[in-house]
């Protein structure tokens, strides 16, 4: 049986198509002593370096990757420069004040702009177009839900501007969603390519004078040092910008859960399935189920369309470069026909996958031990091409001292009280969370249910969300 997408892995179609999936850059040469040393070179670790040299020229700063700039998720990702935050705005009212989380709210949103601003700015041709994002309902409970989250919208004081509410014609006037009954669309979202983004950045940095050394292992971050495996590097400013890859980290294990998530995306389309589906707007596309698809029209008029797939690897294991199962490859490909049935005729080009990563309380952080010299930031639930830019310049801040509107933002200092579970309760927690989750949309679409299913309940539960 011939494989349903021509490629599958060598790390993502995003990469592939810039002919980027090996390093390029030269290893650390031996021991080293800078100004900041930053372990890991993906959207955080690269905008923090960029923000820190932009504010201190004097600064050595070294970055150091176990692979190239942009191997993780930021070079996977869906290509979302949304608001989406990981922690909802009520749950952080309810420790914080509202006006905190307006606060929070407000610089996530104008970190959409400070990115199109520094790309267009440094000459980053990462294909952005501000085109807001349609989250799209099918059926009554979707409906619902959907109906909740405008609710909660319209108390956070988004505008008839900046969040329209569409009927099926006219959703159907956007895009043609099979089987779509109801929409929302929300001006806050960008399409970006998100590899370009990454070999973007790490380029502007180097301009800037930062040393990016890949093909580095870091096995310690530690007050005053960081060691690899190719030499130590000595510096008072030690950060981990690791996100899903904190695991690998000796007594990180259990900090964050590796979610793995997995794309496809098409050939380009012909016009003429484009006249069926319609999406002349480019906005971003999601759906309201549980087990939630992401989705984007690319530059060069393809689909690309992602959700959870396989979600864990027993032991917070990585994916082989990318490679995604063959089970979650049909599944999203499946997927991608029954929304858009004339995207069938279309051969699938390339199938991968990534993780992102997620603390156990699902809330993102960002941390800076003034004493000690160390900090991090992460646990961004898949919305991080938004989040890293803030969690960067709020390190900035952190690191030089200043005391900012971004400093005294909520998730600042944040720590999970727990820590996940071990295994093989890990895996089976988080295997069976998602299971849930899929029967609950089955039975929603099935039944035509007007209320979440008790799966999803029960699913919310055990990952104490």
């Amino acid at each position: 049986m011939p494989p349903i997408a021509r490629a599958n892995g060598n790390v993502s179609f995003w990469l592939d198509s810039l002919q980027q999936t090996t390093a390029s850059r030269p290893p650390l040469p031996g021991d080293l002593t800078v100004d900041v040393a930053i372990a890991g070179a993906g959207y955080t670790g690269l905008w923090t370096a960029y923000y820190l040299k932009r504010a201190r020229p004097d600064l050595e700063i070294v970055v150091l990757e176990r692979e190239f700039a942009g191997f993780g998720a930021s070079g996977r990702n869906g290509g979302w420069l949304s608001d989406h935050f990981s922690t909802p705005a009520s749950t952080m009212e309810q420790a914080h004040g509202r006006d905190l989380v307006l606060a929070l709210r407000r610089a996530t949103q104008d970190s959409i702009d400070e990115v199109i601003g520094v790309c267009r700015d440094e000459g980053i041709d990462a294909d952005i177009i501000k085109s807001g994002i349609l989250s799209v309902a099918r059926g009554p409970a979707q409906d619902r839900r959907l109906a909740e989250h405008v609710e909660a919208e319209r108390r956070w004081g988004a505008t008839e501007s900046e969040l329209v509410e569409l009927d099926r014609p006219a959703l159907d006037q956007r895009l043609r969603v099979a089987g779509g009954t109801s929409a929302a669309w929300h001006a806050h979202c960008a399409r970006i390519q998100p590899a370009k983004l990454a070999r973007g950045l790490a380029e502007v940095v180097e301009r800037l004078g930062v040393t990016i050394h890949e093909s580095t292992t870091v096995s310690s971050v530690e007050p005053g040092l960081v060691t690899t495996d190719r030499g130590q590097v000595r510096a008072p400013v030690a950060l981990s910008c690791l996100e899903g890859y904190t695991t690998s980290l000796p007594g990180h294990k259990r900090d964050l859960l590796p979610l793995n998530s997995a794309m496809v995306v098409t050939d380009p389309m012909p016009e003429r399935v484009w006249a069926q589906i319609g999406w002349a707007g480019n906005e971003l596309f999601g759906d309201l189920a549980h087990a939630y698809c992401y989705a984007q029209r690319t530059a060069d008029g393809r689909i690309a369309i992602g959700g959870r797939g396989v979600p864990y690897r027993f032991g917070s294991r990585h994916d082989e470069r990318g490679v995604s199962q063959d089970v979650t490859v049909r599944q999203l490909v499946d997927l991608l026909h029954t929304y858009f049935p004339a995207a069938a005729s279309v051969p699938i080009a390339h199938a991968w996958c990534g993780v992102l990563g997620v603390p156990r309380d699902w809330a993102s952080f960002v941390r800076y031990d003034k004493e000690a010299g160390t900090g991090s930031a992460g646990g961004y639930v898949g919305n991080g091409v938004t989040t890293s830019n803030l969690a960067a310049r709020t390190l900035r801040d952190l690191v030089l001292d200043l005391d900012t509107e971004l400093t005294r933002l909520p998730w600042v200092g944040h720590r999970s009280r727990r820590n996940w579970e071990p295994e093989p309760l890990r895996w089976i927690g988080a295997r069976g969370v998602y299971d849930l989750y899929r029967l609950a949309d089955r039975q929603e679409q099935r039944r035509s249910l007007t209320r979440d299913s008790r799966w999803a309940a029960l699913a919310n539960l055990v990952a104490g969300r």
